[in-house]
């Protein structure tokens, strides 16, 4: 397989004033400058952001959540049959999970729909609805990270006689559905003011709402809160303000341990749910979770996080770990088919690639896997007869979604974020689209230098790099989109004891003498131990640190993100 080892862009902040550096005077030189560089300028602001006390605001601000709390209510006095409809990521359905038992807490009379990828695709749709008329006879449905863009279903519902609630987090399209009511923060004219809650940060909010509406003994919303984190984490929204909140008081949670599905799922994972971290969640506990709606159905996901026998718990988190392995084991090969079809050296603005073989399950997990390697935006996509379901992944220079709303004309259905989006077109339509997509990202990109920057907080002295730098960096925790976690250099060092490891020998192991953490690893930078072989150079490093964990001792380590020789 291909690794393009694309140079990157080494972009440093500018050292912080000394005004600034006065007023942050009581933290140490690097978590003063990585303070600046997240846009701290005093120690009020500083206690704030690393206690994670953003305010969190009142869930009555949102358009529509009065009218939704009110229907709600009157539909659980009333024993009338609600079904919350979700959807098939993490995000989807953890809020599934988390309206579904916080509405039973209030005695309400409540289903679960969450669609199939594979027959039913994204979002709502009228078979669907007529499923749940036929199954539940609900006479409310309240949609669940889906819905903001499906005008015509909305009719539909209206039609079956179905009050229809949409709560959604995505963009809207100039014209809202004719629902019951909408709760989506990005609806023109919301007076919300954090606009970046993901669909199970809309749930929560609403569960907020109906807890200060009516108490039910002593429970409240937060006592869901472990399910925020999961899906906020997984959805790959900012993690700043009232995101960073809710994750770190989830992730405290989730250590407690009360949920057993997340204990068995971070068992097959090999995590120890008392030190889980964001990164945990995005690397481990998400993906086995998205296995389920990406290799067969989402309710697997979905009963793990609602069940409360352990053996059962055990037995579906085992699925989800063999799915898991599955779904890397399909990702891995269609990559290299669609890197087989990149020309060498002729990489344009945009990427894709489309196949039969191509389970629309992994399409999105390819897209990523190619905007890593090559820094571009790209498209892949599942040909299904006559159609095509496709997902795309984009850089921060393009978004998706509104190059995607320039296509309108010849898509069936899309939708999405900046970075993150999905379409279905009809297959004679592919190439026409393909040209104008490709023609919007010649626009958009042109003449911007595209290679992936690192961002570089400060560069340290070899002396400053010292065990203390840990603990004081694990207090920007969560970290990750929106809030990244620190990145520091070391320039002109000597390398040592410089090895190849893994089963590849594609990552390097080295020491970096003179300094008090000094062991090092970079994963999938071999190529630079011939030139250490032969010319002993010095090295320039982009690094973090870390905690290794090997024979239950653990060590600090500087996971190395990038290095070069210097000058």
């Amino acid at each position: 397989m291909a690794n393009s080892n694309l140079a990157k862009n080494w972009w440093t902040h500018p050292v912080l004033p000394d005004d600034v550096n006065k007023r942050l005077i009581g933290y140490p030189r690097f978590l003063r400058q990585v303070l600046f560089n997240r846009g701290i300028t005093d120690s009020e602001q500083a206690v704030i952001y690393l206690k994670a006390q953003d305010s969190r605001y009142d869930p009555f601000q949102l358009i529509g959540m009065r009218e939704t709390i009110q229907r709600l209510l009157q539909a659980i006095d009333q024993q009338e049959g609600i079904a919350i409809y979700g959807d098939y990521d993490v995000d989807g359905v953890t809020a599934t999970a988390l309206m579904v038992q916080v509405l039973q807490r209030f005695g309400g009379h409540v289903d679960r729909y969450i669609p199939n990828r594979f027959d039913e695709g994204y979002g709502l749709n009228n078979s669907s609805l007529d499923e749940i008329k036929k199954m539940f006879n609900s006479r409310v449905i309240l949609t669940v990270d889906c819905g903001i863009r499906s005008p015509r279903e909305a009719e539909y519902a209206r039609e079956l006689g179905i009050d229809l609630i949409i709560t959604d987090h995505h963009f809207p399209q100039d014209v809202l559905p004719n629902a019951f009511s909408i709760i989506c923060p990005k609806q023109e004219n919301d007076p919300y003011p954090f606009k970046e809650l993901s669909g199970v940060g809309v749930a929560y909010k609403i569960a907020q709402a109906l807890f200060t509406a009516r108490k039910v003994g002593d429970w409240s919303a937060d006592d869901w809160v472990d399910l925020v984190a999961l899906g906020t984490v997984s959805d790959l929204v900012p993690l700043v303000d009232e995101n960073r909140a809710l994750v770190r008081k989830g992730l405290q949670q989730i250590r407690y341990g009360h949920r057993v599905g997340i204990r068995a799922l971070c068992g097959v994972a090999g995590k120890d749910p008392t030190r889980i971290t964001a990164g945990d969640i995005g690397y481990a506990l998400g993906p086995r979770l998205n296995a389920a709606g990406r290799m067969e159905s989402a309710l697997k996901a979905y009963e793990l996080l609602v069940t409360e026998k352990m053996a059962d718990a055990g037995l579906i988190a085992q699925e989800l770990d063999n799915q898991n392995t599955s779904r890397q084991k399909a990702t891995r090969n269609a990559q290299e088919k669609a890197e087989d079809g990149i020309p060498i050296g002729e990489v344009s603005n945009l990427i894709s690639s489309f196949d039969e073989e191509y389970s629309s399950g992994i399409v999105g997990l390819v897209a990523s896997k190619l905007v890593e390697h090559y820094y571009r935006p790209a498209i892949v996509g599942s040909i299904e007869g006559d159609t095509i379901r496709a997902s795309c992944r984009s850089i921060n220079e393009f978004h998706i979604t509104r190059a995607l709303d320039e296509c309108a004309d010849l898509l069936l259905r899309h939708g999405g974020h900046s970075m993150a989006a999905g379409f279905t077109v009809h297959k004679d339509y592919k190439d026409q689209l393909l040209l104008k997509l490709i023609s919007i990202a010649d626009r958009e990109l042109d003449g911007i230098d595209l290679r992936p920057t690192l961002k570089i907080d400060i560069e340290l002295l070899l002396e400053e790099v010292t065990p203390r730098i840990y603990p004081e960096l694990e207090k920007l925790q969560p970290t990750g989109m929106g809030n990244p976690a620190a990145l520091l250099a070391l320039k002109n060092v000597d390398l040592a004891d410089v090895q190849l490891i893994g089963k590849e020998k594609n990552h390097l192991r080295f020491k970096v003498p003179g300094s008090q953490v000094d062991q090092a690893i970079a994963f999938n930078q071999s190529q630079w131990y011939e030139t250490w072989l032969l010319r002993r150079t010095k090295f320039d490093l982009a690094f973090s640190i870390e905690i290794n964990s090997f024979n239950g001792k653990e060590t600090q380590q500087l996971q190395v993100k990038d290095m070069k020789p210097s000058g």
